[in-house]
């Protein structure tokens, strides 16, 4: 089983797709009115389904972003620069991750998130396109209550890869993905697990929980696809996960 796609639904599919074509390296596949994009191997694809009729980001809601990792942040944030796009400058987050952020044409948040930490990237040749090994590492959503987020993904066969502590913000991280991989670190707290996350070809599913929060639906996010899954499933928030 893998995560294998975020459905959102947009105001204008062929042109969103347009976006994550031209400037961060996506493969674009019509499915009627709607789009497909996505990077090749095993991380997630974005389904772009018409009918949104402007998106507006809520830091109440439940959908925050997607997260691309990739091996030179400081290329792909040059990069995006000379298109013209706004980016914001790449910085070490605590003992997070090197990580920038910007905006699609639509204002859904994309997080870039580099796979070592600022200073541990390898002395190496660039690559013509920065966004050649890039995935889809990270869909991200919020909860204000972990423990049945994690009975749910565990019900599911998630295994939980990764908490990070972010208190001075006020919240935690927790990371699930379907996979058989072991953390190097067994305290999943570590921060020795971090860079090694950031490296995984598939997406994790992400949830930014905020102790007691009262999180709201996000009209916009229509549910995740898992290939493997027999029949969709209902997530704590109501959201469903369907059948790739």
């Amino acid at each position: 089983m893998r995560i294998a796609a975020l459905r959102l639904r947009v105001a204008d599919p062929a042109r969103l797709a347009d976006f994550y074509r031209v400037n961060l390296g996506m493969v674009v596949r019509a499915e009627g009115d709607a789009r497909r994009v996505g990077y090749p191997g095993p991380s997630a694809d974005l389904l772009l389904l018409p009918g949104g009729c402007g998106y507006a980001h809520d830091r109440g809601q439940r959908y925050w972003k997607i997260g691309i990792t990739l091996p030179d942040l400081d290329q792909a944030a040059e990069w995006l620069r000379r298109a013209g796009i706004n980016v914001s400058r790449p910085a070490q987050f605590r003992d997070i991750g090197y990580m920038c952020h910007l905006s699609d044409p639509e204002g859904f948040s994309i997080e870039l998130l580099q796979h070592d930490f600022q200073g541990n990237r390898p002395k190496k040749q660039r690559d013509e396109n920065p966004f050649g090994q890039a995935a889809v590492g990270q869909i991200t959503l919020r909860t204000g209550d972990i423990s049945a987020e994690d009975a749910f993904c565990r019900d599911l066969g998630m295994r939980l890869l990764s908490m990070q502590d972010v208190a001075s913000h006020g919240f935690d991280l927790h990371f699930y993905a379907f996979t058989t991989e072991v953390p190097p670190d067994p305290d999943l707290w570590a921060v020795a697990n971090r860079e090694w996350l950031w490296k995984r070809p598939y997406t994790t599913l992400e949830y930014q929980h905020i102790p007691d929060a009262r999180i709201v639906p996000a009209p916009d996010f229509l549910g995740i696809e898992v290939e493997g899954l027999a029949a969709t499933e209902t997530d704590p928030m109501g959201d469903p996960f369907l059948p790739a």
